[in-house]
């Protein structure tokens, strides 16, 4: 039996774009949800590969895997549930990773006998965070690596956006999650480390749904799709590169241009949401505090109660590599704390 992409018994989440035969997958956290009764089920799916090896992220009745995907062109089988007999099931299928591959996702094969279910409900909350590979949870499974550079073996197994601290942040105040997060991604356009040598900075990708140019023509987002409780502006980190002109000269001429963009970036999230709480902040990545001053200016200039800046403990100087698991769960906590701090009715921990 064959379960179409479109089918009302699928439960989605994430900034997702849709083809006439198939759901497009690009961003992490992004995911699909089934709950049913069977034997068996599969997912078809293709795999556009840029870069590193690409994994699915699976979880099946609460138990977490992955499986790696092809880089050949067309159609791939991932085998998902497979039992003697027919048992109650709650499956969910993610984006463990940034746009280093993007998936297409045609829907599900379950057994004969089996038979689909009202899916789960959706959390009450909603965040919607802009960020890089921190936010998207690169390298957050390389357990043995906390405070410590990255291991120089990864090709994107260790990458998993389940761990990262938005993620985490999103399931402890029972809220969805727009993670439009993107390694290496700075704020400005031929800053940063996304698509090298043509850099392309979050002024360029905040509202897309498609936007790496090596896998095809960008594709615009409809804001009208989802309305956040909170929006998380974690971005900062690699505006460094390939200069630091923040840490060299506050007062240069790139630094007051940085902070003429950062402010016009938030002030435009401000007119999109306009009722919506927006928190701003870097991450325990290692960086110049200068980057945070900047931000702590702006958000001063600003001066709206409902645009706020944020520092983790330990902020920009936690660690010289990604951010682990255990690291992220101690951010959660800290952000989580914060945002139910703000008030907001449908963001509360422990519910």
């Amino acid at each position: 039996m064959f379960i179409k992409f479109d089918d009302e018994f699928l439960d989605y989440s994430g900034r997702v774009d849709y083809e006439t035969d198939k759901t497009i997958f690009i961003f992490p956290c992004s995911y699909v949800r089934v709950k049913f009764k069977g034997s068996s089920l599969n997912a078809i799916v293709d795999n556009k590969n840029v870069y590193w090896d690409n994994y699915l992220g699976i979880i099946v009745d609460g138990k977490q895997s992955k499986v790696k995907l092809s880089n050949d062109e067309g159609k791939q089988t991932v085998t998902l549930v497979e039992d003697e007999e027919a048992n109650l099931h709650e499956v969910m299928l993610f984006k463990r990773q940034d746009s280093c591959h993007q998936v297409g996702f045609y829907g599900f094969e379950l057994d004969d006998d089996g038979i689909l279910l009202e899916p789960p409900e959706k959390p009450q909350g909603k965040i919607e965070v802009y960020g890089d590979s921190v936010s998207a949870g690169e390298v957050s499974e390389a357990y043995d690596f906390v405070g410590k550079p990255d291991p120089d073996w990864h090709q994107g197994e260790l990458s998993n956006s389940y761990y990262s601290y938005a993620w985490l942040t999103a399931r402890k105040l029972n809220a969805q999650i727009h993670d439009i997060a993107q390694g290496g991604i700075a704020l400005i356009d031929d800053t940063g480390w996304f698509n090298e040598p043509n850099y392309i900075g979050m002024e360029s990708v905040y509202d897309k749904v498609r936007y790496n140019p090596a896998i095809g023509e960008s594709s615009k987002w409809d804001f009208s799709k989802y309305t956040p409780d909170v929006v998380i502006v974690a971005i900062g980190q690699n505006d460094s590169h390939p200069d630091d002109y923040m840490a060299k000269d506050y007062h240069c001429s790139q630094a007051k241009n940085w902070r003429e963009h950062y402010r016009k970036f938030v002030l435009n999230l401000k007119t999109i949401y306009p009722d919506v709480h927006i928190v701003l902040c870097t991450t325990i990545l290692e960086h110049h505090k200068n980057w945070d001053i900047s931000i702590d200016e702006v958000c001063n200039e600003i001066a709206d109660d409902k645009i706020h800046h944020f520092l983790f403990e330990n902020n920009g100087s936690g660690t010289s590599g990604h951010i682990r698991k255990q690291e992220a769960e101690k951010m959660s906590d800290q952000l989580a704390a914060y945002i139910e701090s703000l008030g907001i009715p449908s963001l509360r921990r422990g519910k």
